[in-house]
């Protein structure tokens, strides 16, 4: 196993649950050996299988549900920051397994894991002595999932087996997925122009939609959210923006596109500092929501937001 002290990012390939238990128990426990913390970041059913097997010396390790935290994907790298912040400079390394993708992913949850698990190598570059691996279940997951996985992560493993991956997009390019495109909104979907005097309508159709929709006492959150990022796109782009507002099976969706250049890709992950000026709003909406996808060019930004009527 590698003894290098800068990031350590791995994919680990296994194919069902005793290799998930198997292979992450054995990197738990040579974290407790040396006396690392270590946090794991997994579904709920995975974390009691992980915590039986831990028996005793799982009191010595931080387990919390990725079901929970990792809801909305954003919300990830701001705990993997709060670990680190926590340990660093303490003398010794530091470790974490977090799975964000699992099968029941939707398209846009799996699209948006994908860019965390690319944002992760730039979030934590000089985060010195810090192992994260990352579990993958080969026997549930798509070869596409596993692929972009290789792409993302400068060391992969299977069957154990650890090795440099030789299709890691390299820290120059993680961020490339932020300037993908997101699909195409619904044709269906209403539509209004973001100006300045039609804030306060945009706002009530929010916040009727997010009623109709059964959000309940979420559609206060919701509207808000919106009303950030309306504020942000009148602030920053050149030109009017374009709300569109639908409605799909498992929740309401609303997207603001504008002409603006969002040049920061970890906009929204990366918590704000006491006392700080500005820089709250995507922190917020990422807070609120429960799925926040974030694209920029220079030819414009858009920023979808998605809530459900339970969490």
């Amino acid at each position: 196993m590698s003894t290098s002290r800068t990031f350590h990012h791995e994919a680990v390939f296994y194919g069902g649950d005793d290799e998930f238990v198997d292979r992450s128990l054995a990197f738990a426990h040579e974290g407790i050996t040396r006396r690392e913390p270590v946090l794991v970041m997994v579904g709920a059913r995975k974390l009691e299988l992980l915590r039986t097997a831990l028996g005793g010396r799982a009191e010595d390790v931080h387990l919390v549900d990725m079901e929970v935290v990792g809801r909305n994907p954003a919300r990830i790298i701001p705990a993997w920051s709060r670990f680190v912040a926590d340990h660093a400079g303490n003398g010794g390394g530091m470790r974490g397994i977090g799975e964000p993708i699992w099968a029941e992913r939707t398209a846009s949850e799996l699209s948006e894991c994908q860019l965390h698990e690319s944002l992760i190598n730039l979030a934590f570059a000089n985060a010195d002595d810090f192992r994260l691996i990352c579990p993958y279940d080969t026997a549930a997951l798509s070869d596409d999932v596993i692929e972009e996985a290789r792409r993302s992560h400068p060391v992969v493993s299977l069957g154990g087996a650890e090795d440099m991956s030789h299709e890691y997009c390299g820290i120059h390019k993680v961020a490339a997925r932020f300037s993908e495109p997101l699909p195409e909104a619904p044709a269906e979907a209403e539509e209004l122009t973001v100006t300045l005097a039609a804030l306060r309508v945009a706002r009530r159709m929010v916040q009727a939609r997010a009623e109709e929709a059964g959000l309940g006492e979420r559609s206060d959150d919701f509207a808000l959210a919106v009303n950030e990022v309306l504020s942000n796109s009148l602030q920053h782009a050149r030109e009017d923006g374009v709300l569109r507002l639908w409605q799909e099976p498992d929740g309401l969706v609303c997207e603001v596109s504008d002409s603006g250049h969002i040049v920061q890709p970890l906009i929204g992950r990366e918590e704000p500092a006491i006392g700080q000026i500005g820089g709250h709003g995507m922190w917020l909406v990422n807070l609120v929501c429960d799925l926040v996808q974030v694209r920029s060019t220079e030819q414009g930004s858009t920023v979808r937001m998605k809530m459900s009527p339970s969490v």
